[in-house]
């Protein structure tokens, strides 16, 4: 069953939404209708522009501290406590949310300490019900399939996406369909996509090549799509700024950098500080910074280049595979994101990635091996002079430590921690000479 969607009103002093032509030279109207993922007059991918009230906005902050801890769906979730900067809902449909956000912001003195910097701290993104950043996106978006009626959600994924999706499909009681590249998946991750319930078909050998045949795919069979080329699910991941400038009191760090793979949260997160910049919350925007692998890498090539437009990697290859993607669709608003920003890009080795990720471990801190990039490419910015002695730095990670525990087992090979003993007090303690 389909239908037209039915708008509601947004919460008292809260924003309005229109969808937009995201490309500024087109800013085609397209009005909110199910399936337009993108403008039919010039190609270009939608978004949902925000029509605010600067007066009412100030009141915005005070509003979302009240709503910490909530009873209700709104204060449970880390997404939807910040209705007022998200599209309204239909007064039928209730958020589906699984209790997303909330996430910690973790503080690294000692790694500041050895990187020159003000301050360093991570935005643990991967502490989300299927521990991935997908899930703050996804509670909007499969709530937007809901309110359009829509019985089958669908993504291409190199992992994260399919096991959100799959999650949140369940919780609304909707099917949910993955298109994976063959071979190219964590099984962790595509563990819990089955797990879920989802169907799983792998077609092709890279990212692109299932993203291309699930676009075909969608318009003969009517599947709502949910990869970050859907608008709202761009609404609910710039979420993830607002909760990390109340962790920091407003006070925005000088930089903000992230892994970059398909780009829908760079984007994401340009928008939300877009917004809040608009709504006079913020007034001095943080530098956002992409870091993508060397063997996939095409966006770093177009911003360091100053090329203007981004020549696609038609064999991606890198050991962290949520971002081994070569033909990234949201890269026109990426540059957007960082042209507004003044922000930075670096392309880092797979052996820079699994360092920064075991220097991450030994402070206590896991994560899945692209969201080590960010702290593989914020050495390489310090080296090259882009981010300054002194800088205050906030890291974003995108996924658990979990996400990939193959990738943990193939680098600890040759490495101490795993000793055999007999089984008697005295052959334990003889595994441990040399250890204690």
């Amino acid at each position: 069953m389909t239908g037209a969607p039915t708008e509601g009103a947004p919460p008292e002093g809260g924003a309005s939404s229109r969808l937009r032509c995201s490309d500024p030279g087109c800013g085609t109207w397209l009005g909110r209708a199910e399936g337009v993922y993108s403008c039919p007059r010039c190609g270009q991918l939608a978004e949902l522009v925000l029509e605010m009230d600067p007066e009412a906005a100030r009141t915005w902050p005070a509003r979302w501290r009240e709503r910490v801890p909530g009873r209700d769906a709104a204060g449970r979730s880390g997404v939807w406590r910040f209705s007022e900067l998200l599209p309204p809902t239909p007064p039928r449909v209730t958020p589906v949310t699984l209790g997303e956000g909330g996430t910690p912001l973790v503080e690294l003195p000692q790694l500041a300490e050895e990187l020159q910097l003000g301050s360093l701290a991570v935005k643990h993104l991967g502490v989300n019900p299927t521990g991935s950043f997908k899930d703050l996106g996804m509670t909007v978006c499969v709530t937007e399939a809901r309110a359009l009626g829509r019985e089958v959600v669908a993504c291409a994924s190199t992992g994260n996406t399919s096991a959100s999706m799959a999650a949140y499909a369940a919780r609304a009681g909707l099917r949910a369909l993955v298109l994976v590249p063959e071979g190219q998946v964590s099984a962790a991750k595509l563990a819990q996509a089955l797990d879920f319930g989802a169907m799983v078909v792998q077609a092709g050998d890279t990212f692109d090549r299932a993203f291309t045949i699930l676009r075909q795919l969608a318009a003969r069979l009517n599947l709502y799509l949910v990869n970050s080329i859907n608008p709202f699910r761009l609404e609910g991941q710039k979420t993830a700024v607002v909760e990390l400038l109340e962790q920091l009191d407003w006070r925005p760090p000088d930089f903000l950098i992230l892994p970059g793979g398909n780009l829908g949260n760079v984007s994401a997160l340009g928008k939300g500080i877009g917004e809040l910049a608009e709504a006079g919350l913020l007034a001095e925007l943080p530098r956002l910074g992409v870091v993508q692998a060397e063997g996939a890498s095409p966006f770093h090539r177009m911003w360091s280049s100053g090329a203007e437009e981004l020549v696609p990697e038609d064999h991606p290859e890198t050991r962290a595979t949520a971002i081994r993607i070569g033909k990234p669709a949201n890269w026109p608003r990426a540059l957007r994101a960082l042209s507004r920003t003044r922000g930075v890009t670096a392309a880092v080795s797979d052996s820079e990635i699994e360092m920064a990720k075991r220097r991450l471990a030994e402070l206590g801190v896991g994560c899945e091996p692209a969201s080590a990039a960010s702290l593989a490419g914020l050495r390489r910015l310090r080296r090259t002079g882009e981010v300054p002695e002194g800088a205050r730095v906030v890291l974003v990670l995108t996924g658990h430590q979990l996400k990939d525990t193959a990738y943990v087992e193939e680098h600890l090979a040759g490495r101490p921690g795993i000793r055999r003993a007999e089984p008697s007090l005295e052959g334990v303690e003889r595994s441990l000479r040399g250890w204690l």
